[in-house]
């Protein structure tokens, strides 16, 4: 039963724009991949991020389950993390 949930909560994952290009692009090479390249690999995969139907479902997913690598609904794992902080903040503050 809990693999059926687990599978209707990633249904998004069918429409997203990334199911088309290499798992490389948002994760990065495994070595060797310079700052420059690492900067236009990242600008090119949020690109297609931005263009994407299920890109909040993605981000939210991302953020849920602490993904700590990779591109998630146009954010890096450091930029994910400052939104937790963010969001954080303002629930504090409210």
């Amino acid at each position: 039963m809990a693999m059926v949930e687990f599978d209707e909560h990633l249904e998004w994952q069918e429409e997203a724009a990334c199911r088309q290009y290499d798992n490389n692009l948002f994760f990065g090479a495994e070595e060797g991949e310079s700052e420059l390249e690492r900067q236009t690999r990242e600008s090119h995969a949020k690109s297609i991020c931005h263009t994407c139907p299920v890109r909040n479902p993605c981000l939210e997913f991302a953020m849920d389950t602490n993904q700590k690598y990779g591109i998630w609904g146009g954010y890096t794992d450091k930029e994910r993390g400052s939104l937790k902080r963010r969001r954080a903040r303002a629930r504090r503050a409210s």
